[in-house]
């Protein structure tokens, strides 16, 4: 049994997460309706090295996130569990609070607001209702 305290465990997850490309990743595997992806789909979307996505990749299935599968020559990575998907969902639902927060107008907002959804049935009601608080007519209307 792992004695080590909670949140210690949860620091170790966030270190994991703690890069552009491999949260890129896992957004990308969570936008999948099967929650998977094929290497070739996230070297292409990424634009990242093979050597450096595999070793994304490796880094997030040692801490659990993803898993792999190898049919022939096709290696498709899969979230381990649908609450990563609602984790990046949160996490994008509070940047976008934060940036909308923010006077300075530097397009972050308007880049961030243009991604791509991300699923999660309770996880997606917070993200429409911080896109609806990031929304400049909503903020005039308040």
């Amino acid at each position: 049994m792992d004695t080590q305290p909670l949140y210690a465990i949860k620091a170790e997850l966030f270190k994991a997460l703690a890069h552009p490309v491999r949260i890129r990743v896992l957004e990308l595997i969570a936008a999948d309706p099967d929650l998977a992806a094929p290497v070739s789909r996230l070297l292409d979307v990424t634009g990242a090295e093979p050597s450096a996505l595999s070793q994304h990749l490796a880094v997030l299935k040692r801490a659990g996130v993803v898993d792999s599968s190898r049919s022939g020559n096709v290696v498709v990575y899969r979230l381990t569990e649908p609450l990563v998907a609602d984790l990046l969902v949160v996490a994008r639902a509070f940047l976008l609070r934060r940036l909308a927060g923010h006077d300075a107008d530097d397009g972050r907002l308007a880049v961030a607001q243009q991604l791509p959804a991300l699923p999660g049935a309770s996880a997606r009601a917070v993200l429409e209702a911080a896109l609806a608080k990031s929304d400049p007519i909503g903020k005039a209307a308040k």
